[in-house]
């Protein structure tokens, strides 16, 4: 079993994919434990990370942590809710999902989603909250994962490597094949090709 210090147990939030025009909104919750030692990795804010230190660091942080957990918010609810309410809706399901309850919750960012613990925003807490900084490195990963599957299902857009988001490569392909089902339909440039008189 597990050991944990008797301090209340505090989770961290962070979501990855507001920018992309593919692919969900990904959150992740996750309590680290006071007494794991990880200062064999670097912990910060996921994009402040090269790729292989990142992986390496989810790779710890899955084992370490007490608890952890994903929450997504899938293209159709992007597109009903908006990019911001289906943030704070992935973030809420990843916070629902712990199986640890946390005595206080920190989401990096200004806003809270609706959860019934004691939250506080903290702008920019993805670099000064260890906890907030794990949740946005396991989001990160596990939605370039995704994005990656994505890829093998919608072949010519690139997914793998641009992750959804307007790089070039994605918005040519967008011009030549066309919206796919896992577009963001009321995102610019996809919404201009669905309504090119709008």
């Amino acid at each position: 079993m597990k050991l944990r210090s008797s301090r209340p147990l505090v989770a961290g939030v962070d979501e990855v994919g507001r920018g992309p025009l593919a692919g969900p909104v990904v959150a992740a919750a996750v309590i680290l434990d006071p007494l794991a030692d990880l200062s064999d990795i670097m912990i910060d804010d996921s994009k402040r990370l090269s790729a292989k230190k990142r992986a390496r660091a989810e790779a710890v942080l899955r084992q370490r942590a007490l608890a952890w957990t994903i929450g997504i918010a899938e293209v159709a609810e992007i597109d009903r809710l908006n990019i911001h309410h289906a943030s704070l809706l992935a973030m809420r399901r990843a916070i629902l999902c712990l199986p640890l309850r946390p005595a206080h919750v920190l989401v990096d960012g200004k806003h809270l989603p609706r959860c019934d613990v004691p939250a506080t925003a903290i702008v920019g807490g993805d670099y000064l909250e260890p906890s907030i900084s794990a949740a946005s490195i396991i989001a990160k990963e596990y939605r370039d994962r995704y994005m990656s599957r994505l890829d093998r299902e919608f072949p010519g857009y690139a997914f793998a490597r641009n992750k959804g988001y307007p790089t070039r490569e994605h918005i040519l392909a967008l011009s030549t094949l066309g919206v796919c089902a896992v577009h963001r339909r009321t995102f610019a440039p996809v919404s201009e090709i669905l309504h090119p008189s709008a």
